[in-house]
């Protein structure tokens, strides 16, 4: 499956809000929270120094993913989600691959992320990256999320 990842344009925002929307209603719910970021993710994520990049097959956007700025080179990844047809196509896998050479690029020190234990092929796929799970220090940005997980990119911590 030939999948292009592209940055953020205007244009595909309805699909960053589509994407995700559904996927928190597949498996959870809408947080107050995520229906900001949602809604006005240029705002949220863009203009506050993150980043958004959407996955294009056949020129329809198939998936998408952001990295939202949390410490100094420490990003997040954040709202990833793939059309539910085409789950397990490798999309994620590729959106996934995407983000850790542009972090490396970057020279982020880590990407850090928060998920749900029951979401086992997405702890699964975070490990096959080299994510592992760290301490959240008792305290997450989204209620559904129980584990924090981190994948160091940089030993240097400057």
């Amino acid at each position: 499956m030939k999948v292009s990842i592209v940055p953020f344009q205007d244009k595909y925002s309805k699909h960053f809000y589509n994407l995700n929307y559904d996927w928190l209603k597949e498996y959870f719910y809408v947080e107050e929270y995520d229906e900001k970021v949602l809604r006005n993710c240029k705002e949220e994520i863009i203009n506050k120094g993150g980043y958004i990049f959407f996955a294009i097959y056949k020129s329809d956007v198939v998936g998408t993913m952001a990295l939202l700025p949390r410490e100094k080179k420490i990003y997040e990844l954040n709202k990833m989600a793939v059309k539910k047809d085409l789950r397990g196509k490798g999309i994620g896998h590729k959106l996934i691959q995407f983000i850790i050479d542009f972090a490396k690029n970057k020279k982020f020190k880590s990407v850090i992320l928060y998920s749900n234990t029951v979401l086992k092929n997405s702890i699964h796929l975070y490990n096959k990256f080299g994510f592992k799970e760290i301490d959240s220090e008792g305290s997450t940005p989204y209620r559904r999320s129980d584990i924090k997980m981190e994948l160091i990119l940089s030993s240097s911590r400057k």
